[in-house]
């Protein structure tokens, strides 16, 4: 696994929300808002049914289990929706606040990754919400990558446990939420299928990266990264990569020593656009990844396609 701590220039404003956040949150609900089911001008990810739950996922892939597992019975929420822009930028307003104040039901990634959703959860307190916080759920150390929905394990991991939570809060419609859960798990079969037939046809391939975003599931079907992580925690970081670091991940490239680079789409520097351009020149297969789940796709079709496509590339 590759580990570091999520703290960034580029995402110190996740890290460090204003108190005027708290107060704006106290504020709505003070003036009623906080049994109301709309959130602002921010609108639900799907639609919703009359009587609806007021639910959120801090991602959109997260927002999308809850889709999956709770279908109409719930509305859904999302703040990080974006797959061109930088998660990392990503600042709350008010009509977030409200939402996360409105919602019974809160997913939550942790590891730093949404640390927005603490100061907003603390500054909404309810006795009848339920938050699951991912790295807690699958028991995730602090320091661990954070892009832990790369790992094919955590996703039905994360289902099950909202289809508990939503019995447990609407228990007249525990089996509608069993159902969900079961199509859920049929959807993700083909991903898990996929996991194993790669790792049986591409493990210990060399490959490199301009962050780890692809981390987990690289090493479910055991690719050998073989960038600096000087390199890559440094890209990560917003920072520029040392030197050195750099050089060993160009001559990666242009010396052939990787079969693959697999390239974060959402957050490109001019240092990732010149490794991506050097692969392109050297015929070195490129396959982007990103932190946030393209529109109008599943959480498995999207995992499922970037599978194959690394199937493909390895393959030519």
């Amino acid at each position: 696994m590759h580990l570091r701590n999520h703290l960034s220039p580029r995402s110190w404003r996740m890290f460090l929300l204003p108190a005027l956040v708290a107060a704006l949150v106290a504020a709505l609900v003070a003036c009623g808002g906080g049994g109301s089911s709309t959130a602002g001008t921010m609108a639900p990810a799907y639609p919703s049914g009359a009587g609806a739950i007021t639910v959120t996922g801090a991602e959109n892939f997260y927002a999308d289990v809850l889709h999956q597992v709770g279908g109409s019975r719930l509305k859904v929420y999302s703040f990080l929706t974006d797959p061109n822009a930088d998660p990392h930028e990503y600042e709350s307003n008010a009509s977030g606040a409200k939402a996360v104040a409105d919602s019974k039901l809160v997913i939550e990634n942790g590891l730093g990754y949404d640390a927005f959703m603490d100061k907003l959860l603390e500054a909404s307190p309810r006795q009848d919400r339920v938050v699951i916080n991912v790295q807690r759920l699958i028991g995730a150390p602090d320091g661990s990558n954070p892009h832990i929905w790369y790992d094919p394990t955590v996703m039905p991991r994360v289902a099950q446990a909202v289809a508990g939570a939503l019995a447990r809060l609407d228990p007249s419609n525990a089996a509608r939420y069993e159902s969900g859960l079961a199509a859920f798990h049929a959807a993700f079969a083909p991903v898990t299928d996929e996991v194993a037939q790669l790792k049986q046809n591409v493990a210990g391939t060399p490959v490199a990266f301009t962050e780890p975003v692809f981390g987990y599931m690289a090493d479910a079907v055991g690719l050998v990264v073989k960038s600096p992580p000087e390199f890559m925690h440094a890209v990560e970081e917003g920072n520029d990569p040392p030197a050195a670091a750099t050089a060993r991940e160009e001559d990666l490239i242009t010396k052939h020593q990787v079969k693959l680079l697999f390239y974060n789409s959402q957050t490109v520097t001019k240092v990732t656009a010149r490794v991506k351009q050097l692969a392109v020149s050297n015929r070195v297969p490129v396959v982007g990844v990103s932190e946030t789940e393209p529109p109008g796709t599943t959480f498995q079709e999207w995992q499922l396609s970037t599978l194959r496509q690394t199937g493909d590339a390895l393959a030519t």
